[in-house]
């Protein structure tokens, strides 16, 4: 049987990615910030554990890692912290907040879940976002979460050259703009669409596509 381990489960991309794997027949392991939601994915069928990727220790994701064969890991905790239209410092509170739930967190699972891939030559994917792209930008908004983005798809980059040598396919994702709590009522795609063209872009990725970025549809993406 498949195995994914998904990385902030608890609501939108996250818990769309659980329960299409879990509807494909996979066995599927889940992170949560809280005990309620815990329990919501263990509900679903998920083995579901707790973990805050910005506090506390490893051990609970370091025992789902060892629980079985994996094949799968997409990192997909983050926040979008604070959406100021030009560019200007936040408070270094907001600063931190959005840099350890999206680029610590990233830094923070790869080594754990990198011997793991290793063994079954599996796909690690992170959840970026095209504001992440220096190539794409187009507005100065939401500064903080563009450089955070932007930090993301380097430490995407840097884990597929040191994985890649031990059979690990390793991609940055843009999920789209999805109707989610963070992307919000206006935004131009639904949650299942943007988690089935995840789930393809993530299966399908060979060798031609380790170490790249994509949107949701499979398309590249200027770094």
């Amino acid at each position: 049987m498949q195995s994914a381990l998904i990385v902030g489960a608890s609501r939108g991309i996250g818990l769309e990615l659980v329960r299409q794997y879990l509807a494909a027949g996979w066995q599927v392991r889940a992170s949560a910030r809280d005990a309620k939601s815990r329990d919501a994915l263990k509900a679903l069928g998920a083995h579901a554990f707790l973990f805050d990727v910005i506090s506390g220790d490893d051990a609970a994701l370091a025992e789902s890692v060892a629980a079985g064969p994996l094949h799968t890991c997409i990192y997909n905790a983050g926040v979008s912290g604070p959406r100021a239209g030009r560019v200007e410092a936040p408070a270094l509170g907001e600063f931190d907040a959005v840099m350890h739930a999206n680029v610590f967190g990233a830094l923070r699972i790869t080594p754990l879940v990198g011997p793991a891939l290793a063994k079954t030559g599996g796909r690690l994917a992170f959840v970026s976002s095209r504001m992440g792209s220096i190539g794409l930008m187009d507005s100065p908004g939401s500064i903080v979460y563009r450089a955070s983005k932007a930090a993301v798809n380097a430490v995407a980059k840097a884990a597929s050259l040191e994985w890649g040598a031990r059979s690990v396919t390793v991609v940055s994702l843009h999920p789209g703009w999805v109707r989610t709590d963070m992307g919000g009522p206006s935004a131009t795609l639904d949650v299942l669409t943007s988690v089935t063209g995840i789930r393809k872009v993530v299966e399908g990725a060979g060798n031609k596509e380790h170490g790249g970025f994509f949107d949701y549809s499979g398309s590249r993406l200027e770094w």
